[in-house]
């Protein structure tokens, strides 16, 4: 729910030298940019558009304002995709173009239009993301008749929203009604993106979800040299947007607010993040999240996590302690300034421990006035060990191998094998990676579209395997990618190789297979889509497993013993 209450009054600096406003300056500037970006999570250039309209934000933090507008085929929700759409995105779309030529990512900059950059026929507003950047600095240099101001407020026990602007119009408006237009980002989404190259973990930002003000906005009738207009608008945030979580903890709400001169042409905004109300403490720091590891070869790690500020008080200074499997913890203390409910990600130092096969990192803020939200934790495994320096890589493209590409990196991060795009669909690819010894690896495979290699468009599947057929990694439905960490380390800390033996027989078989090994083990039986089609345990030092019902193919069966894992193909005739 929507309310607003309004203050307008038409003062004139001569006749009033002592003004009423606070947060609006009443000299004459110069323009702010708003950049209303038009964008979708199917859309795989988007990711471009955003990085460019970051930038530009990064070199004009003051005078730049992004709306992320969520619309169009691209912005259509696949099976499990989030909806982040609005009522609001299609008009504003709809009136920035005409005829052909329109895309995505677009957007407008003050929904002016800059002859010789349109996207569409002349006269129109949208722009492709190549002209943003000279686009928006075009804007900034404009002289503005209007000055806006903005403050906003939420207070968490019922998610009230409070936004106060005001407005001083240095000149004239060519117009005698204007547009007020209030608009509520939601930051910090996690979600899939296509093009992002992070799967569903793409930090979507300023995303439009709401119109405080409607969808063109609300009138200001008073437009000539000397209006001071001011307004207060509250709105009660609610807890979803599409069933897309708008938990103002999580959010990072953020509020632009721009005048119009009809539905087009903007002539200037600002925007502000909200500020926070009656929290229950004044210092409270939190462990908001801790960043996941992938599987490690070596006894050191670097501790990422987001420290978040829930106090009311800014946050200066933070003990952090932090421990591998319960042993001493070191000590780390932040410094700085965090804002209420803001986040900052901290990069702890070094850390060295005993390997395990299954490790748990520990991370606690000890001093502050509760206790009870002070922790965080994330556990990780011992890369597995391979024997072998000699790897064979056998990739079965799907009908888009130019979305396709793979790389093979060592310790130091550099890329020692890499492959792709390829041109042949449905083609085959074969390679023997011979790698150097005693070290650790990461093989990634990734898929440009965010559909893996299987199964909508052609069957592809890709597997990596050691000289004798060990499986390393396999599958073909992906996602964006897939990754193993892995090495050819001659020793394990925790549990030696030499000692881990089983065999599989006969193999390829009809579908009745023999599994024995030198101890008591448990295995998983994966299709190449990567899902568990059987599991099973063994008491014995064998077990006969029956896969008849299974449809003939490539599966991999993984053993493991004392938290120690192999893998290896079987194909079922």
């Amino acid at each position: 729910m929507l309310k607003k209450l309004l203050v307008s009054s038409i003062l004139f600096f001569l006749a009033f030298p002592m003004l009423s406003q606070s947060i609006v300056s009443t000299d004459p500037e110069n323009k702010k940019a708003i950049l209303e970006e038009f964008t979708g999570v199917n859309c795989t250039f988007c990711p471009q558009g955003h990085a460019i309209a970051n930038a530009i934000k990064e070199n004009n933090p003051d005078n730049f304002f992004v709306i992320n507008i969520h619309q169009g085929g691209f912005s259509t929700p696949g099976p499990g995709q989030p909806d982040f759409r609005t009522p609001f995105g299609d008009d504003i779309v709809n009136q920035s173009f005409s005829g052909a030529g329109f895309g995505y990512p677009s957007g407008t900059a003050n929904r002016q239009n800059f002859p010789g950059r349109e996207m569409t026929n002349p006269g129109t507003t949208a722009l492709d993301r190549n002209v943003w950047t000279i686009s928006a600095n075009d804007v900034i240099n404009q002289s503005s008749y209007v000055n806006l101001g903005v403050e906003a407020s939420i207070d968490v026990t019922n998610n009230e929203l409070t936004v106060h602007v005001e407005a001083y119009y240095t000149g004239d408006s060519p117009e005698s009604v204007n547009k007020l237009n209030v608009a509520l980002l939601q930051n910090k989404t996690t979600g899939p993106q296509v093009g992002g190259g992070v799967g569903d973990n793409y930090v979507h930002m300023h995303r439009l979800v709401h119109l405080l003000t409607g969808q063109w906005g609300v009138d200001v009738t008073t437009t000539t040299r000397g209006s001071f207009i001011d307004e207060t608008f509250t709105y009660t945030i609610p807890a979803d947007y599409n069933g897309i979580s708008a938990n103002i903890f999580d959010a990072e709400m953020e509020v632009v607010v721009f005048m119009t001169e009809t539905r087009q042409n903007i002539i200037s905004g600002n925007g502000a993040y909200a500020t926070y109300t009656r929290l229950a403490n004044s210092n409270d720091a939190i462990v908001k999240s801790v960043e996941e590891f992938d599987e490690q070869c070596a006894g050191s790690i670097l501790p990422n996590f987001e420290l978040q500020n829930v106090g009311s008080d800014n946050l200066t200074s933070v003990d952090i302690e932090y421990s591998i499997n319960d042993n001493t913890p070191q000590v780390y203390t932040w410094t700085g300034n965090l804002s209420t409910l803001f986040t900052e990600k901290i990069e702890l130092p070094e850390i060295l421990y005993e390997p395990e096969a299954t490790n748990q990192l520990v991370i606690s803020l000890p001093n502050d006035d509760d206790n009870t939200n002070n922790e965080g934790s994330t556990s990780f495994s011992l890369a597995e060990v391979f024997l072998s320096n000699q790897l064979n890589l056998t990739i079965q493209l799907d009908e888009y191998p130019v979305e396709t590409t793979w790389n093979i990196t060592n310790s130091a991060g550099d890329a020692i094998f890499s492959g792709g795009p390829y041109s042949q669909g449905n083609g085959m690819v074969q390679q023997t990676l011979d790698l150097p010894e005693n070290d650790c690896y990461s093989f990634i495979i990734r898929d440009a579209f965010g559909d893996g290699i299987c199964c909508e468009y052609g069957n592809g599947s890709f597997t990596l395997e050691t000289r004798s057929g060990e499986l390393v990694i396999g599958g073909g439905n992906f996602g964006s990618q897939a990754k193993k960490v892995f090495s050819n380390y001659n020793t394990l800390s925790t549990a030696s190789f030499d000692t881990f033996n089983f065999s599989v027989y006969p193999n390829p078989t009809n579908g009745i297979i023999n599994l024995s090994a030198n101890e008591n083990f448990d295995y998983q039986v994966f299709n190449l889509q990567g899902k568990k089609i059987h599991q099973g345990q063994s008491n014995s030092l064998s077990k006969q497993i029956n896969l008849l019902r299974f449809a003939s193919g490539v599966y991999f069966i993984k053993v493991n013993i004392n938290g120690v894992s192999k893998t290896q193909k079987i194909i079922l005739k």
